[in-house]
């Protein structure tokens, strides 16, 4: 996003090859950018902010994150309408504070079901102002953050309620290295954003992605094993790093050295964590809750409700098949900790749920079967290769684990 509105010529290294990158390379081609595909390099001429309206309906896939921050840049398209929409997935992901904010600083935005939800129309110009808005996913004023700085006027943004933060800190340390100014509150409710601003070109490699590392840097925690996970900076800004101490807490050893941590098995204990920064861990923690001793409370994170699935209820249903002990709370779970044994599961077609259930299974006491497992390559196409290299027991397209 920030190559295709960007001048010039940007070079992205080591990209991730994943459904959810080739909806951003879709969306921001049809907006004008020209981007060319090359081993571990993307070359991206930008539309020095200035998109172009698109041909055709924009389809982001299930990238509810591409939608949020399309939903922005198509804001930026001075003449013509653009159309978004996505799989059926996405069409149930809610945008409507988002869109509303969006026309308080002059854009045109409408839900086409008027349920605040895709598909979208959108139409120019975002211009500036002042506006508030609750955040109940931290997509919505990372979308702000990073549209606005294009806008001709200034925009200040009122934020009340705002999940994820760290998603947000994330957003402001890119917007800070691509040249992006941005005043804000230390709580991060009010900002500043100074309108008539370019972004400077990028030429970075992506650093590795903590949220798909959980999954892993979790089985190291299951009996018998241990894992290093290469590649992982525990100085950059993103939000799930917390999973390192999550799982230490619980009783991991760990060990952190440059760019690799390493979790070694060890027995767990059951503990209470705020996920309200780090939604996306819900799906492992709730699995790896059930092989810990003892109670395990998951809390503060109501927004886990509408991530591709309610991944509070459709985890307490599936791990609940293999024999765990769970209590749905409104805004968690309860989890008493035992035993997993042999079953069926349904990965809902959530990619965090199906690798979640994936690694659990490889210590439960038989055979588990996932059905549905093609999600997986929304964010990380190569997880059943991975979880097979380091001895998991994978056959059959549904997929038995053990």
């Amino acid at each position: 996003m920030i190559a295709a509105l960007a001048p010039g010529e940007s070079c992205i290294l080591n990209p991730l090859e994943s459904e959810d990158a080739r909806s951003a390379r879709n969306v921001y081609n049809a907006f004008g950018a020209q981007i060319t595909e090359k081993p571990e390099m993307w070359r991206i001429v930008g539309t020095n902010g200035r998109p172009q309206a698109p041909d055709n309906i924009v389809d982001t896939g299930n990238s509810g994150t591409t939608m949020r921050m399309a939903l922005g840049s198509a804001a930026l398209i001075p003449k013509g309408l653009t159309v978004l929409t996505g799989d059926d997935q996405v069409r149930r992901r809610p945008g409507g504070p988002l869109a509303q904010a969006l026309n308080a600083l002059g854009a045109q935005v409408q839900s086409t079901r008027g349920n605040g939800c895709p598909p979208w129309v959108v139409g120019g110009m975002l211009r500036g102002g002042e506006t508030e808005m609750e955040a109940v996913t931290s997509q919505y004023v990372s979308s702000l953050l990073l549209n606005a700085p294009l806008a001709e006027g200034d925009t200040r943004l009122h934020v009340p309620l705002l999940n994820e933060k760290p998603y947000v800190v994330m957003t402001l340390d890119w917007l800070k290295n691509q040249g992006i100014a941005v005043q804000y509150s230390d709580d991060l409710s009010e900002y500043h954003i100074p309108g008539g601003q370019q972004y400077l070109p990028v030429n970075r490699p992506i650093p590795g992605d903590f949220s798909s590392a959980t999954f892993f840097l979790a089985a190291g925690a299951l009996p018998g094993n241990r894992v290093a996970c290469a590649g992982l900076d525990m100085n950059d800004s993103q939000g799930d790093k917390a999973v390192v101490g999550f799982i230490k807490e619980m009783g991991a050893v760990l060990r952190c050295e440059k760019d690799e941590v390493t979790v070694a098995a060890k027995k767990l204990r059951g503990c209470e964590f705020d996920l309200n920064a780090t939604p996306d861990a819900l799906p492992m923690m709730a699995a790896l809750a059930c092989l810990a001793e003892g109670t395990t409370r998951l809390v503060n994170v109501p927004q886990a409700r509408l991530k591709e699935t309610d991944r509070i209820r459709v985890m307490r249903m599936e791990l609940e098949k293999l024999g765990a002990a769970i209590e749905e709370l409104e805004d968690g779970m309860i989890i008493q900790g035992g035993v997993l044994h042999e079953g069926v599961v349904d990965g809902h077609g959530d990619h965090r749920i199906i690798m979640a259930l994936a690694t659990a299974a490889t210590a439960a006491t038989g055979p588990v079967t996932i059905r549905g497992t093609e999600a997986v390559t929304v964010t990380y196409p190569e997880f059943f290769r991975h979880l097979q290299a380091l001895g998991g027991s994978l056959s059959g397209s549904g997929i038995e684990a053990s």
